[in-house]
């Protein structure tokens, strides 16, 4: 069989000293494990994965789409993470999946895009060292996918603090800014929340390949600040939607206040457009349509009749 051309390949001893395998064909050696990297796009993964592991394997570290979970199966254990999307003119709330299969002799890792926790351990690993068992490597990258998570988040909360002071003279003007906000927050939870569940899980139950106290202890304080990420969100989540109510107010009010003053000009001129139509009547009969005078008293009328009413309005309130 073929096999597929990792992106990184390494065998690490039981003391953690690393070194790049360059064919997977080789053995690798009895004590220690190996770390195989993959991109979905090499036609010959699946197959190879497949042979190492089984079908059902190959399936789940082959989709395309996938959500964090774990499942254990046979004699290893399927894990899927995420991470935030640092890659060059990429959003990070697109994020990066990343598929494991965890056995004590075997780490098969695969991706489709590039994630920066993976690239920092495989170049420790090129430096000749790296985790020294299965567990630890899985610690290490569950650490370093939040580690990068917090700086994303603390983003967030910046902009949402910056939206909030800039909202007291111009909240209109800022509902697009707020909807991107709303719309990442949205997104980065979707796969926080139950990554966080699974490491969790993972700290408090005896799974296979990560049964080792300390690892647990480690994948306990990993879920715990992830949970505080999720915490993070969840403020700037009700936040947005405190800070879009107001914003939603502020408009309400705007338009109230321009509908009453329309309302009050069309009952200023309603009375006077009233009495100018009752006035312009073509028939006979109308009081003053010969007197000099009869002109000038009306406007007089009209003026002291829209001021009457302007009075009035103001007495009430409504100006």
């Amino acid at each position: 069989m073929i096999a597929p051309t990792p992106i990184h390949a390494f065998d690490v001893s039981d003391v953690g000293v690393a070194s790049a395998v360059s064919d997977l064909q080789a053995v690798s050696p009895g004590r220690g494990y190996r770390w195989v990297h993959l991109d979905l796009a090499d036609v010959e993964a699946f197959a190879w994965i497949a042979e190492q592991a089984d079908p059902v394997v190959a399936d789940a570290l082959m989709r395309t789409d996938t959500r964090p979970r774990m499942s254990e199966h046979a004699d290893g254990m399927i894990l899927m993470m995420r991470g935030v999307n640092l890659n060059p003119n990429s959003d990070p709330e697109d994020m990066v999946s990343l598929r494991l299969w965890v056995t004590e002799g075997l780490v098969i890792t695969t991706r489709m895009r590039r994630l920066v926790a993976v690239a920092e351990i495989a170049e420790r690993m090129s430096g000749g060292a790296g985790p020294a068992t299965p567990a630890e490597l899985v610690c290490a990258l569950a650490q370093g996918l939040t580690a990068r998570m917090e700086p994303v988040l603390e983003a967030l909360v910046d902009e949402i603090d910056d939206l909030e002071e800039r909202s007291v003279d111009r909240a209109s003007r800022l509902r697009g800014e707020l909807a991107d906000i709303r719309r990442t927050t949205i997104a980065l939870r979707r796969y926080l929340a139950p990554q966080r569940d699974i490491l969790a899980r993972l700290s408090l139950e005896d799974v296979g390949p990560l049964h080792h106290p300390h690892v647990r202890v480690t994948l306990r304080e990993t879920a715990d600040r992830l949970a505080r990420l999720v915490e993070e969100l969840d403020m700037v989540r009700e936040r947005s939607s405190i800070l879009n109510d107001q914003m939603v107010d502020a408009r309400a009010e705007e338009m109230n206040a321009a509908m009453l003053l329309l309302s009050v000009v069309a009952a200023v001129f309603l009375p006077l457009g009233f009495l100018t139509g009752l006035l312009g009547i073509n028939v006979g009969g109308l009081p003053g349509a010969h007197w000099p005078y009869a002109f000038a008293l009306v406007c007089s009328a009209c003026l002291g009749l829209a001021g009457g009413l302007v009075w009035w309005f103001r007495r009430k309130g409504w100006l």
